[in-house]
């Protein structure tokens, strides 16, 4: 999902700074070229979104999914209550252009810190260890692994509390 979702942002983000720019330069688009652009943005914006449900759903157990696909909707609901009055707000004092670039600069932002965030060498299975753990604790009975390091698909979850450094 990685390699269709950050490019996805990129190309977003880079869209509608370029668009800020033409504005700011030379002025609105010709109604074909807008449309042209609003589908662009659109299908970046889709590459960005629907993928997203795979992600949550391979990133969690079936009983925490509802409470993750929850979050996920709130999230990203409070990142629109505020990139819309900000839209409103800067488009209304300086203008459209200077709107569409700082709204180009945030997405370029998430674009970045998707990368600096989501390694690209992520990978399902991940080698772990749980030192905190007995022994005799029925995760090590599941996966075979005795107390040593193991690997298997990795969520989040009571006994994987965090990602673990990868080496």
């Amino acid at each position: 999902d990685r390699h269709l979702m950050v490019p996805a942002g990129f190309l977003l983000a880079a869209l509608t700074l370029g668009q800020g720019v033409y504005m700011y330069a030379v002025g609105l688009f010709d109604w074909p070229v807008f449309l042209l652009l609003w589908a662009l943005g659109g299908a970046f914006y889709s590459a960005i979104l629907t993928p997203a449900g795979r992600l949550l759903r391979n990133s969690s157990h079936p009983s925490d999914r509802t409470g993750l696909f929850a979050a996920q909707f709130a999230l990203s609901h409070a990142c629109w209550l505020v990139t819309y009055p900000v839209a409103g707000w800067v488009g209304n004092s300086f203008g459209l252009p200077v709107a569409m670039l700082v709204l180009g600069a945030l997405a370029l932002l998430g674009a970045v810190l998707a990368v600096y965030f989501w390694p690209a060498r992520d990978s399902a299975e991940v080698l772990h260890e749980h030192p905190d753990l007995p022994a005799n604790h029925p995760h090590f009975r599941q996966h075979g692994s005795g107390q040593g390091a193991h690997r298997h698909v990795f969520v989040i979850d009571d006994e994987h509390t965090a990602w673990p450094i990868q080496r």
